[in-house]
């Protein structure tokens, strides 16, 4: 069934493939269709799952008025009810935070990380501001920088699915009834204080003109042994831009580290 329960909220998913589970989690207002891309190039190796976080896609609202789930909470929960016990995971932006605040929780159990478009913020950082409610009148979410204006020229269409797949009624009613931010643990502010400690191969990848680069390249120099990836011309959603390059460099990755 494309559905499961991660404590207690109904999760969509999707999975293709055999093989060593490798997990795509999505960023913000995103969905795990996003790694259709992904799904085609890894599937014939590997078992491929994409799931929809709480408050996006085709997975169920939470509550309003009550705080808003947590992410790892909720990648831990789903990893249970797949009966995985040591994931390839892989994030992208708010997805590649989970990955690395569940890699701080469990520095030794993963069997690969690959965050993109994340990091850790360097020392003095000055905090994001979070997003507004959306007006009653957007149908379609906007997605800033995410993708190039090179992409909407030379792609229209990879730029048009991107508005479409992530303005889902479930992602809308959120936006316009933003749930209240959860006590993260770690927290992002705490992560660079223990991401150091995690054992497992880690390949960070970031687009050239992504305005995170920074928090990218701050991320590997706290983690030993990680690799860093940084895709030419490519935005803050390098995987969906830059699918080929991205896939390419994942795979190099996986074949080095996964036996």
């Amino acid at each position: 069934m494309p559905w499961l329960d991660a404590n207690g909220t109904d999760i969509y998913y999707h999975e293709e493939g055999r093989g060593r589970p490798l997990v795509f989690l999505h960023g913000m207002s995103s969905c795990g269709e996003a790694w259709f891309q992904q799904f085609e190039a890894f599937r014939d190796r590997f078992r491929v799952i994409a799931y929809d976080s709480v408050n996006h896609g085709h997975s169920a609202n939470s509550p309003r008025g009550e705080p808003e789930p947590d992410r790892v909470d909720e990648l831990e929960a789903v990893l249970a009810a797949l009966d995985i016990a040591h994931p390839i995971l892989a994030g992208n932006s708010m997805g590649a935070m989970t990955v690395l605040r569940w890699a701080a929780r469990h520095p030794d159990d993963a069997a690969a990380l690959i965050p993109s478009g994340m990091g850790v913020p360097p020392a003095g950082e000055p905090p994001r501001v979070p997003a507004e409610r959306l007006d009653d009148e957007t149908i379609f979410l906007p997605f800033g920088d995410s993708l190039t204006e090179r992409l909407r020229e030379e792609r229209p269409l990879m730029y048009d699915r991107y508005f479409r797949i992530r303005s889902t009624a479930t992602r809308i009613e959120a936006l316009r009834h933003p749930r209240q931010a959860t006590a993260a643990d770690p927290t992002r502010e705490q992560l660079g204080d223990v991401i150091g400690a995690v054992t497992r191969p880690m390949m960070i990848v970031v687009g050239g003109v992504d305005r995170l680069r920074p928090w990218a390249e701050h991320l590997h120099q706290l983690v030993p042994g990680s690799g860093l990836t940084v895709v030419d011309g490519a935005p803050h959603n390098v995987y969906w831009e830059a699918a080929e390059e991205y896939n390419v460099a994942v795979l190099a990755f996986l074949n080095e580290v996964i036996s």
